[in-house]
This record gives C-alpha cells, structure tokens and sequence, in this order.
C-alpha cells in the first residue's frame, strides 16, 4: 500500500470525523467550551478509531495516536485563531489545513520508514472516488457556508423550504462529478442555465446575488473535484 492509497484512506477518515460524526450542535459545543465540552474528548475517539480502522494495519496504531492528539490540540486552538484580528475569519480553513497537514506529514513518515502490511487492499480508483464524492456533500455545503461568513455574506430572507438549498446543492454536485467522470463535463453549461432560470428571475437583487455566489461555488468545486479524480 503506497503513500497515497493511505492519504486518501485517512483523508477519508478526517471527513468522516470532522463531518459526518458530528452535528453544527455538537461542533459549536466543542469550540465555545474548549477542553470542558465532553463531545470534544468523543470526537478525539472517533478521530483515531476512524483512522486506524481505516489504515487496515495494526502497525498504523502510533500514526493514530499522533494524528488524534494533534487533532485535539489544533480543535484547541481553533478558537485562538478566530479572535485573531485579519485572520479569525479564515479559522475554519486554517483549521482543516493543519489537520490535512498533520495527516500529510504523519503518513509520509510512516510510508517511508515502516513495513506496510495491511490486511487487505482497495483499488486506488475506487478510493479516490468515494472521497470526493463524500467531499461533495456535507463537507461542500459547510465550506461554501463559510466562504458566506469569511466574506460576510448574509443570508437573505427567503420563503424557500429549509435546507432545500443544501439538498439541491447535493444533487448538482453528485450530478456534475458524474458527468465529469463520464467526460460530459459540457454538459455542465446546461445545468447552470437551467438553474438560472428556475433561480435567477427573483426580482430580489440581494437573494439573487446570494444564489449566485452559491451556485459558482458548489459548480466549481464539484468540477474541481472530478478533475482531480481524471488527473490523480
């Protein structure tokens, strides 16, 4: 098993942990009470069973261990860095780039200097693939949320049903890596002008700019996204 095939395996678990084992609730929890919220020593847990069931390795259980700890430490710091003055706004992302670092780094070491043995192996394609599919979903609808707050973009309001949004920001994207994996990634042009029509004749300037942002921002990741599976 090659250094990549374990990046993608424990960028697979960060996801996991970060993002769909546990909730905006929780997650606010954890950054108001720091060391005191319960959840943040559960999330830990999760980070490190996450990741060493997904390296399939025993050996991989030191790597684990470095990858949780630091993960609780950065999970610290996070709210130090959101009362920064010029930065705070980015604290979401500087977060995920320590935390993508540290695995980056740690999985490097050990794909160099230890024997990999792991108890069975995946396709490296198959991998990737589940990875950016499940970076298209949840991970995709916080990061443009947070792009929005970065930027100080607020929501409109709005009469549309709740997390409708979300739900059809999924279905684009999921629809879009598909064509892009497909090699119809023309096909895109006639999502986006079928979604102006059905969006953009809102006479409301603030809601339509709002959507606007949105839509170029979930378009261009998911494209992003299946390019980078075309080209790994």
């Amino acid at each position: 098993m090659a250094f990549t095939e374990i990046f993608f395996l424990q960028l697979i678990a960060h996801v996991l942990a970060d993002f769909y084992f546990q909730t905006d609730k929780t997650a606010k929890e954890k950054f108001e009470k720091g060391y005191k919220s319960k959840f943040l020593y559960w999330h830990i847990l999760i980070v490190f069973v996450l990741s060493l069931g997904f390296s399939f390795q025993a050996e991989f259980v030191y790597i684990s261990a470095i990858i949780a700890v630091t993960h609780y430490l950065i999970d610290l710091l996070k709210p130090k860095i959101s009362k920064i003055k010029g930065i705070g706004a980015y604290a979401f992302f500087i977060d995920q780039a320590l935390h993508i670092l540290v695995i980056h780094m740690t999985v490097q070491w050990f794909s160099t200097n230890q024997i990999i043995n792991p108890l069975f192996r995946i396709d490296l394609n198959l991998i990737h693939l589940f990875l950016i599919y499940l970076i298209a979903l949840k991970p995709t609808n916080i990061l443009i949320r947070e792009v929005f707050r970065a930027y100080e973009i607020k929501t409109p309001n709005s009469d549309d049903l709740p997390n409708a949004g979300k739900l059809i920001g999924n279905l684009e994207r999921i629809l879009i890596i598909t064509l892009g994996l497909a090699g119809l990634l023309e096909a895109v042009g006639f999502l986006i002008a079928a979604k102006s029509i059905l969006r953009y004749k809102d006479t409301d300037n603030l809601k339509t700019e709002y959507v606007l942002v949105g839509t170029l921002l979930s378009f261009g990741i998911a494209t992003i996204l299946s390019l980078w599976h075309l080209y790994i």
